[in-house]
Order: structure tokens, then C-alpha cells, then sequence
């Protein structure tokens, strides 16, 4: 839609704007027939009674095409309201609409007009006018005009300003929209190149494996065994590595990088952040070793709820929890206090949480984060842990 023209108003809304038009000019209708009255004695005219609101009617007529023809509409009822008292309501409207166009020859053109044309109200109305009426009818004429473009004129700007916040606040939406994509492709890009020396390597010992048992003869039935077992074991996770990445293109095939560190890593990274003055504890009830993919997400997500704690809350105290045997679920809470002094927060692009929640969603699990009653905040990850040395047993 052309800036210059304004929203179609509906039936109601147009309704109500024309029988305020209407309203306002009775008042002056009203005390043209008294002036009227005082004048001929009896009666008031019959221009006054007939000619006078037919005049009014057809300019009310005409305002329901004032957005579409705004300049011909106001030109129209400015000269139309000369013969008619009840219209001046009419015409108030039609220069308030053209106003909010703000284009100042408009509002000039269509205010002097209906100014120039109120002393030939006269020659409609046997009245006869004392000194210095006119005068104080072109006056009142004036103010009334400006009054009126002035409105139309705040309207005008206010429905800019509007039109201009919409836009912004869609074009703010449209950008964040496009960052979370953004960064859901780069976590996933990176948990691709993370599983791929992994994935490379599983893959590597399952075909020397199998390369020795074709090239090798004198294996006894004891080392056959082992060989298929850690080849049935090295395919079964490689199969688990690739499901991670399925459907994922690396962004970067010349320099992949290192995988992540596992579950074993966990001490040494809660060291590093209580030397950098993070109070951590560490509670780990986890009974044996669950996946290098799962264990990698484990590690990225206390790995994140760390760095937000660094972050918002510097003094708090900070409480890692791990549980889950295999077969079952891992259970991860990285849970901190309130800050003793907080400090205002520092900047944060937001997306970090985001990525998280996409690693988690690809590993099978659930991912929750929220703020806690005394202030405080918590993040929480359901893992799924397949129990596959029971699969391998059965």
C-alpha cells in the first residue's frame, strides 16, 4: 500500500466518523435558525429548514470517497458548506482528512478556500449582519480551519510513526528468524565436523579388523571371537556416531575439527572453572560409560550451563548433577544461585541455549531451562542411554 493513502476504513468505523461530522454541525445549524428567528420574527426560512440540511447530507455523502479522492472531496465540501450551517462539521472532517497527508499546499488550498468562501454564507440567510461580524466570522472561520488541520496533521504523523514501528518490529522479526536458522545450521555443521574423525576412525578399525580375519588363518576359534565381537561392537557405534550427522553437510571438508571431549573430561573441565574463581560442585552417581556421542553431548551441556553461570551470575554458587545408569536415562542439571552482587548483564547474542536444544533434540533427548523461585537459574537435559552390551548379551 502507497504511503500516501490510508487503510479502507469498515462500515462501522466509517459510520461513526460521518454521524460526528453530523453531531457537530448541529450546534451551528441550531443558531443560525435562532439568529434567524430573531431576524424575521417568525419562522426561520425555509433554506434554513430544507435547503440547509439537504446541502449537509450531500457533503456527508461525498466524505465516504475522502480517502480515496482526498483533495477533491475536502475542495468539494469546503465550497458545498457556504450554503449549509449543519455541513460545518462536514468540512471540519474533510480538512482533517486531507491534513493527515501533511502536505502543507494541500492544507493551504483546502483551509483558505473554506475561509474565503464563509462570507458568501451570508446571501443564503435574510439576516442582517452588525458591524465587524464579518470580521469575527472570517476569525472564527480560521481558527476552527487550523484547529482542524492540526489534528489532521497529528494524525497523519502518528499513523506514520506506527506504519514505521510495524515495519521495524517485522523486519526485527524476519532477522531473528533468520539468526535461529542460522545458528541451528551452524550447531549442526559443527556436530558434523565433530563426529567425523570419530566416525573416520570407528569405521578404520572395523575394516582391519575384518582384513585380519581374511588374511589370517591360524586365528584359533578364541581370537575369531574377539575379532567379530569388536567388529559387531566398532559398527554398532559407527552406526550411532552417523546417526547423529544423517541428513548433515559438512561445511568445511578441508579442516575438520576435533571431536569434542567426552564424559571423561567432565573433572578437568569443572577444574578449569573453579580456577577461573566459578564455585563448582560436582555430583556424579552415573554407573557406567555411555556412548562417545552422548557422553560429548553430557559434556556441552554442562559445558554451557558453566559459561552462563560465568556470565550472569560470577559469585553464585554452582551445583553440577549427573545421573543414569544404562538402559535408562542420563540426567544432567547444572543448577546456580542467585548472584551475592549482581552486575549488570553482560552482552549475549541468545543463541547459545538454541544450539544446545537442537544438539540435544538430535541425540533423542529433552532440554530445559528456567529460573528458579529464589532467583536463581537451572538448565536440565534428559539423555536417552541404550544399555548395548545387554543388546549384545541377548
Amino acid at each position: 500500500m502507497h504511503a500516501d493513502v490510508a487503510a479502507r476504513l469498515g462500515g462501522w468505523q466509517q459510520a461513526w466518523r460521518l454521524l460526528a461530522a453530523a453531531v457537530l454541525g448541529v450546534p451551528f445549524w441550531l443558531s443560525s435558525g435562532v439568529v434567524l428567528a430573531q431576524n424575521q420574527g417568525t419562522g426561520t426560512g425555509s433554506w434554513w429548514a430544507i435547503g440547509d440540511p439537504l446541502v449537509a447530507l450531500g457533503c456527508l455523502v461525498a466524505l465516504v470517497w475522502r480517502r480515496r479522492f482526498p483533495l477533491a472531496v475536502a475542495m468539494t465540501v469546503a465550497i458545498a458548506s457556504t450554503a449549509s450551517a449543519l455541513s460545518t462539521g462536514a468540512v471540519l472532517l474533510a480538512l482533517c482528512s486531507v491534513s493527515t497527508r501533511r502536505r502543507p499546499v494541500e492544507i493551504a488550498v483546502v483551509g483558505l478556500a473554506y475561509v474565503s468562501a464563509s462570507p458568501f454564507a451570508v446571501g443564503f440567510f435574510p439576516v442582517s449582519m452588525p458591524p465587524g461580524a464579518l470580521w469575527f466570522g472570517l476569525a472564527m472561520t480560521a481558527l476552527t480551519a487550523g484547529l482542524a488541520a492540526t489534528i489532521g496533521m497529528a494524525i497523519g504523523a502518528r499513523r506514520v510513526e506506527v506504519r514505521s514501528l510495524r515495519e521495524r518490529a517485522e523486519s526485527a522479526e524476519r532477522e531473528q528468524s533468520a539468526r535461529a536458522e542460522q545458528a541451528r545450521a551452524t550447531e549442526r555443521n559443527r556436530i558434523a565436523r565433530e563426529m567425523h574423525d570419530v566416525l573416520a576412525h570407528r569405521i578404520s578399525l572395523v575394516a582391519m579388523q575384518a582384513g585380519v580375519l581374511d588374511h589370517r588363518g591360524d586365528l584359533t576359534s578364541e581370537d575369531t571371537r574377539v575379532l567379530v565381537r569388536g567388529i559387531a561392537h566398532g559398527s554398532h557405534q559407527a552406526l550411532e556416531e552417523l546417526r547423529d550427522v544423517l541428513g548433515v553437510l559438512r561445511s568445511d571438508p578441508g579442516r575438520p575439527e576435533p571431536p569434542q571431549p567426552s564424559l571423561d573430561r567432565l573433572p578437568e573441565l569443572v577444574a578449569e572453572a573453579r580456577a577461573s574463581g566459578l564455585d563448582v560442585t560436582l555430583t556424579t552417581t552415573v554407573r557406567g560409560k555411555p556412548s562417545d556421542a552422548t557422553g560429548r553431548t553430557c559434556y556441552r551441556i554442562v559445558q554451557e550451563g558453566l559459561t552462563n553461570a560465568a556470565k550472569h551470575a560470577p559469585g553464585a554458587a554452582v551445583d553440577v548433577t549427573l545421573e543414569g545408569t544404562a538402559g535408562g536415562t542420563l540426567h544432567v542439571t547444572v543448577r546456580n544461585a542467585p548472584d551475592a552482587a549482581p552486575t549488570a548483564p553482560p552482552p549475549a547474542s541468545g543463541f547459545g541455549l538454541l544450539g544446545l536444544t537442537e544438539r540435544v533434540t538430535l541425540a533423542g533427548g529433552t532440554l530445559d531451562h528456567h529460573g528458579t523461585p529464589d532467583h536463581g537459574y537451572v538448565l536440565t537435559a534428559r539423555l536417552p542411554w541404550p544399555d548395548h552390551h545387554h543388546e549384545k548379551r541377548a
